[in-house]
């Protein structure tokens, strides 16, 4: 495919200077303006997808150079390029940080980066950050910058004088509450526990209008071969998948590909639903069960239901909140103890800081499964692991977890990483894994 489409990357020189609800405020601009917007993120992420889908009114994927693959991230845009007005790619943490960087799928996609910095209690020295990003790395294109959370149209102006030659502020975008979403320990609050969120995206949408941020980004060349259509490994299978406030940290790009292997996906909520819909297979995601753990276990008919679920032999994958709502007890930060699903015999609790962050991968001799760990959990549990994650950088990992067909981890995974390895998992099939060991969840 080779197309033509206006595009950019709003990135940020760290985390918290606001390039998320600038993401979200642009694609609603140009959205309100009859333009088809299609908006990616780079890396695991969940919950800004959530709001940059409400804000766009398109599906959102991830772009992750090694998560995804770089085939998967140049077929990707190519895709969107068909029949989008624009794209934006919403980077990750600072421009330069991580391995890869926001700053390297730019470079991968050649993508301009737009960089957006708060300018709360800076003047002159807006410049010389603004040169910074633009210069670090000559392969990268930095034209413009935004201003955000200026303090006066005189703020701004002065923000603009002292650009560096070759950098120009897209615009100064001033303090409003409609560019502000709350946030709790794993990110942003999902959409829908917002009230009037709709409403809030179209006043900040005004806001950057108002701002300047209306003009279109430069328009790039796109090229990708089509991908290989995946085997139908899933051929009539039936998964239920728990979706709810509880349960929600699910990528876009794994239900299509489920969906592309054939699988027949029923989903329902662990925290309203009695029963669990016909399946064979049991998928509970990540999400906020920590938030949650009163009304699960109130709810005792799902608890045995899934329970049943798992002692028919039936597949069941768990991920991170889902491991922890199978645990037999969770603590929440309260210091409440809730008795849960109780497949994975001990306790869990939550911390008050991080206890995993990363990008993991699970080798097993059917594929190697990528994705990501990022949780406040501690287990206290007599299980062994019959398997471990590897850190992409650095030290640590997460614990594997097999009894029956349970597969059960800390670690979220990408799908399309490894269709293979998700086809056994969801078909009860044995995972030889490639650490040394060689296990029957």
């Amino acid at each position: 495919m080779n197309l033509a489409v206006p595009a950019v990357m709003i990135t940020a020189p760290a985390s918290g200077q606001g390039k998320s609800m600038v993401t979200a405020a642009l694609a609603r601009l140009h959205r309100n303006a009859g333009r088809k917007v299609c908006v990616f993120k780079h890396g695991p992420d969940y919950l800004d997808p959530m709001v940059l889908e409400l804000a766009s009114g398109n599906p959102v994927y991830q772009l992750h150079p090694w998560m995804t693959g770089e085939d998967e991230c140049r077929w990707r845009l190519a895709e969107a390029a068909k029949t989008a007005d624009l794209i934006l790619i919403e980077g990750a943490m600072g421009l330069f940080d991580g391995d890869p960087s926001s700053a390297d799928l730019a470079k991968l996609m050649a993508i301009p980066a737009l960089p957006v910095i708060d300018a709360g209690g800076m003047a002159q020295t807006f410049g010389a950050v603004a040169l910074g990003l633009a210069s670090f790395d000559p392969d990268l294109a930095v034209y413009q910058v935004v201003a955000n959370k200026i303090g006066s149209p005189r703020h701004g102006d002065m923000l603009r004088e002292g650009l560096p030659e070759g950098v120009s502020l897209l615009g100064a975008v001033p303090r409003d509450e409609a560019m502000s979403i709350p946030d709790r320990h794993l990110g942003l609050v999902q959409p829908a526990e917002l009230e009037n969120l709709d409403q809030q995206l179209n006043k900040a949408a005004e806001v950057l209008k108002a701002a300047g941020l209306d003009e279109l980004p430069k328009t790039i060349p796109v090229r990708a071969a089509e991908p290989v259509r995946p085997q139908a490994l899933l051929a009539g299978v039936r998964i239920a998948i728990a979706r709810d406030l509880a349960f929600s940290f699910i990528y876009r790009a794994n239900t299509e590909l489920l969906h592309a292997m054939g699988a027949e996906l029923h989903y329902f909520s662990p925290l309203k639903d009695a029963e669990l819909p016909a399946a064979d297979a049991l998928w509970l995601p990540g999400g906020y069960p920590d938030l949650h753990g009163s009304a699960l276990a109130k709810n005792e008919s799902m608890g045995q239901a899934i329970r049943a679920f798992h002692h028919s032999g039936k597949p069941i994958l768990a991920e991170c909140g889902g491991l922890i709502a199978c645990m037999e007890e969770f603590t929440d930060k309260e210091g409440v103890a809730h008795s849960l699903f109780g497949i994975v015999r001990g306790q869990a609790t939550i911390a008050k800081r991080l206890q995993g962050i990363g990008m993991h991968s699970l080798a097993t001799k059917q594929g190697e499964l990528r994705g990501h760990t990022f949780h406040r959990f501690t287990l206290s549990t007599h299980w062994a692991a019959v398997a471990h994650t590897q850190k992409q950088a650095g030290t640590g990992s997460e614990l594997v977890f097999g009894d029956k067909s349970l597969v059960a981890s800390l670690f979220y995974s990408y799908f399309p990483s490894a269709p293979g390895v998700v086809a056994a998992i969801f078909k009860g099939q044995p995972l030889a894994f490639s650490n040394d060991e060689e296990s029957t969840p």
